[in-house]
């Protein structure tokens, strides 16, 4: 059997133990609803990142891990409008709105004035 295969398998494992964590957080927040709150959450973020880990470890996860990494190297490249750039820029865009609307609302009513003229 080829490492491959095998490490596809045991992907298989790791992701039903995260469906397991994850099912018995639920029971347990269920179980547990007469326990303080603050219990409760820190029991489900211990379980949540316990699952994330394990998740991570995938061949998926680790996939996605990258994704999010090269993710991060782009927004650091991306060149984000100034203020003055982002308020010309949404004035344009409101004002071109309201544009359109007062031109569909003219449309709609001379529209509804000939049907109501046809129809009488």
């Amino acid at each position: 059997m080829t490492t491959q295969a095998e490490d596809a398998r045991f992907d298989l494992v790791k992701w039903l133990f995260v469906v397991v964590l994850v099912a018995v957080g639920v029971v347990a927040n269920y179980q547990f609803a007469a326990e303080s709150l603050l219990y409760r959450v820190l029991g489900l973020l211990l379980l949540g990142g316990v699952a994330l880990y394990v998740a991570l470890q995938t061949a998926k996860g680790r996939a996605f891990s990258v994704l999010l990494k090269e993710a991060k190297v782009e927004i650091r490249k991306v060149v984000w409008p100034t203020r003055q750039e982002l308020t010309q820029t949404t004035l344009i865009v409101v004002v071109f709105v309201l544009i359109v609307a007062l031109v569909l609302w003219g449309l709609d009513s001379l529209v509804s004035w000939i049907v109501a003229g046809v129809i009488g």
